[in-house]
This record gives structure tokens, C-alpha cells and sequence, in this order.
């Protein structure tokens, strides 16, 4: 069945002020990499609070696939007893990823250090989006590609070593992803691997990687880089990993909150992870009142209660080296910019072409639909704001089965003038399956078509 077939627009209503304490779903980046590391470890694993959408989903039946066991206890609560690095079987069949990005990019990593060979695919959306950044390194530690679609995309069959080759790699554009999958395959190869970055982006993988028991260091290069290197075929031993709110999913309520008038939300238990807090940065730079209460440590990373009450926000240049800290975050910052007093250039932005969709023009597109002045010059987004007004209005926002295009209108449709309206909410599912009930708790008029 196609996807226009299954497809389901949404639409969202200004209804005033939000109010109320919620929790965002757990971290997308963490439990994917939860489930791979629990399939890499030898023993039991254990995963409290990891996010159900449709995405980590993917990955988890992915490590079934590979040789885990993988077992849903409760809500959030989950078990993976894995086979250890060298241990993976092959599948019988085809890894479905469906539309997550990361979980098929990551687990490519894992296959390419591994004697195995695993075909890959995934939806529409994720079968458009290039590989090649992903294959060129694996390829360089003895991995083959046996079959692929034009310019390396899915479906494609990946053919690990018999003995996987370490390597140092510079990574060509910031990518947490290209620095996981080549760091994921070292773990088979003997001696170090390592990755160079010019900018450093999001560490939870080396940060994981450590707490499964793998040495890895990290040390500076150049100004804004960091070399990671990781000692090869170490035995990982199982964890208890607890996952954080997702920075990524909050930030749709956040913005919500500083753009609804007179509202007042609190998001608990947030991930603030230096190279994940570009989103905050910014906003309290354009003025957003937002305060990090109860700060503290969990699973590893740093969490903090949000505190965000709507008021004047206005526009900033957003520099280019951000990027790293906050690349999902641009389409719901573009929407706090609609509202801002003045202009707000996001600079830089090249890395959202190659995402879920070329998210760069759909913004743009998406913005220019609900009346709002916006260019894109080279890689830069500019949003002219209204001063605490968007006009709204679109009657169905393409969003490319990009989930967060499709929640950052719905969030744009909550403050606007009039309705807005998204062509299609399936996909929301896949990193935020709570997204409407969540929204509609804290006061917001969102409805999905039947």
C-alpha cells in the first residue's frame, strides 16, 4: 500500500496558554544505542525508560535478528541478552529500518566489522537518503557493498570482513553517525581505530562505549574537534541503562510553551548533554525564559528540569559551529523565529539536505505557506518574524514523512493566527509516539484526521 494511501493530516488550533509538568520520551539516540551495545555485550542487559517508537523498535528487532535476545518487560522497560563482539549470527532476512536513519546507519557499523552479510532497507523516506558517507569508511576497514541502489542507497546488502582492518578516519562534515558506525566497526578490529572530527558532535556512542566497558579516550583537535580512539575486541559487559528525555522530542513542548501566551511548562528530566543543548542556547540568546532546575547526572549523562514560560523572543544570527549541538532541532527554531521580533539567520545548514527529508526546503516551504517572510541564501535559513505573531493558515504543510516537520507546524498551528495543517501525522510515531496525547495534555487543540 502506498504511503499517500495510509496517509493522515493533522491540524492544531491556537486554544491558549499551556500549562502542566510532563516528561518527554526517552532519548532516541540513547536507546538505539542501548539495544546495539546490549547485542555487542556479553550477558544481560537492562533498559529502563526507552523510547517505543517505531524507529528503536527497528533497531531492537534488528539485534533479534543478529543473534540477541530481546524482551519487553513493561512500559519503557527492557531486556537484551547478547552474544558479544564476534558473535553475531547473519539474518535469515532483510533488516527493515522503516524510516530510522540512525538505527540503520549505526547497525551497518556493527555488520561491517563483523564475517557476516546483512541486506538493509526501509520506507520511501529512508530509501531517498545517501549512504555513501556511511559505506566510504566501512569500506576502508574491509567491508564490501554486494549490492546497492543507485548512489549507494537502501535496499543494499553489506558484506563484513574476515577480519576487520583498524583505521583512522577524518570525518569529511560533523556527523555523530559516520563517527558511531566507524567506531561500532572497530570493535571487532584488532589494535585502534580512530576518528578525527573537525567539530565535535553529539558523544553518546564513546560515552556508551565506556560504560559498556570498551577503552576509549578522547582528546581535543584544533579548535572546535576531538580525536576519539578506540582499542579494538574488547569483551563489553552488560549495563543498566537508564534513558533520558530526548532533548529533540522536548523541544517540540518547549517551543510550545515560549510561543503560546501566558504559558508555563515544566519538561522533566531532560538530557542537557553539552553537544545537545544548541537548541536552548539559542532561544535564551533570543530571549526565551527557559531555567535548568534540579540538575543532575543519570545514565551517564547530564539531565535537568526545564522550566519555560512564554514571552518575547527575538531574532539572533545562529553561527554555523552550532550546528553539531542542535542539527534536529532547526525546523522547530525556525517556528520560535516566526514569532521573533526582527530577523533570525540560521547559518550553515547544509546537513539538514541530507536528513529524513531535504528539511531545508521544506522549512522553507513550510514557513512561506503559513505567511511567513523567509529566504534561504547558500546554506542559510532566514526567518523575518512577526513580534509574537504568524499568520498560520496552510491547509496541508508537506512534510515529507519527516516527522519533525509535521510537529513543528503543528506546533507553529498552536500560537498562529489560524489553524494549521499538516498533510500527514503517521510518521510522528516513529521518534514521538505520545506527541498529540502529550500536546493535548498540556491544553492544545490538535486533531488527526480519521
Amino acid at each position: 500500500m502506498s504511503s499517500a494511501a495510509i496517509s493522515r493530516p493533522a491540524t492544531a488550533r491556537r486554544a491558549g496558554p499551556l500549562s502542566g509538568r510532563v516528561r518527554a520520551p526517552g532519548d532516541k539516540s540513547i536507546s538505539h544505542r542501548a539495544l546495539i551495545l546490549g547485542l555487542l555485550a556479553v550477558g544481560e542487559t537492562r533498559i529502563e525508560g526507552l523510547l517505543e517508537g517505531e524507529d528503536v523498535l527497528a533497531t531492537a528487532r534488528a539485534a533479534e535478528a543478529l543473534g540477541a535476545e530481546v524482551e519487553r518487560l513493561g512500559e519503557g522497560s527492557w531486556r537484551v541478552r547478547g552474544v558479544g563482539v564476534g558473535g553475531l549470527r547473519a539474518p535469515a532476512t532483510a533488516l527493515d529500518f522503516g524510516n530510522a536513519g540512525t538505527g540503520s546507519r549505526l547497525m551497518m557499523g556493527v555488520v561491517a566489522g563483523h564475517p557476516i552479510e546483512a541486506s538493509f532497507d526501509g520506507d520511501a523516506s529512508l530509501r531517498s537518503r545517501p549512504m555513501r558517507r556511511i559505506l566510504d569508511p566501512l569500506a576502508l576497514m574491509g567491508a564490501t557493498v554486494v549490492d546497492a541502489s543507485e548512489g549507494g542507497r537502501l535496499p543494499l546488502t553489506l558484506k563484513g570482513p574476515e577480519r576487520a582492518l583498524p583505521i583512522t578516519y577524518e570525518t569529511p562534515v560533523p556527523s555523530a553517525q559516520v563517527k558511531s558506525a566507524v567506531l561500532l566497526a572497530g570493535l571487532n578490529a584488532p589494535g585502534v581505530t580512530t576518528v578525527v572530527e573537525r567539530e565535535a558532535t553529539r558523544d553518546h556512542t564513546e560515552r556508551m562505549l565506556r560504560a559498556f566497558g570498551a577503552e576509549v579516550t578522547v582528546e581535543p583537535h584544533g579548535a572546535h574537534g576531538r580525536e576519539i580512539r578506540l582499542v579494538g575486541q574488547p569483551e563489553l559487559r552488560p549495563a543498566q541503562v537508564r534513558v533520558p528525555a530526548d532533548p529533540s522530542s522536548a523541544a517540540f513542548p518547549l517551543v510550545a510553551a515560549l510561543i503560546a501566551p501566558g504559558s508555563e511548562v515544566t519538561l522533566e528530566g531532560v538530557m542537557t548533554n553539552p553537544l545537545r543543548t544548541g537548541l536552548v542556547t539559542t532561544l535564551q540568546e533570543m530571549g526565551a525564559d527557559i531555567s535548568l532546575e534540579n540538575v543532575r547526572e543519570d545514565g551517564g549523562d547530564e539531565v535537568a528540569d526545564l522550566v519555560v514560560r512564554a514571552g518575547p523572543l527575538k531574532g539572533v544570527d545562529v553561527p554555523p559551529e552550532r550546528a553539531p549541538t542542535m542539527i534536529d532541532e532547526y525546523p522547530i527554531l525556525a517556528v520560535a523565529a516566526a514569532f521573533a521580533e526582527g530577523e533570525t539567520r540560521m547559518r550553515g545548514l547544509h546537513e539538514l539536505t541530507v536528513k529524513e527529508s531535504d528539511r531545508l526546503a521544506a522549512v522553507y516551504a513550510g514557513l512561506v505557506a503559513n505567511g511567513v517572510e523567509a529566504r534561504i541564501e547558500g546554506d542559510d535559513l532566514i526567518v523575518r518574524g512577526g513580534g509574537g505573531r504568524a499568520p498560520g493558515g496552510a491547509a496541508g504543510v508537506a512534510t515529507h514523512l519527516d516527522h519533525r516537520i509535521a510537529m513543528s507546524f503543528l506546533v507553529m498551528g498552536l500560537a498562529a493566527e489560524r489553524p494549521v495543517t499538516v498533510d500527514d501525522a503517521t510518521m510522528i510515531a516513529t521518534s514521538f509516539p505520545t506527541f498529540f496525547d502529550l500536546m493535548g495534555g498540556l491544553g492544545g487543540d490538535l486533531e488527526v484526521a480519521p
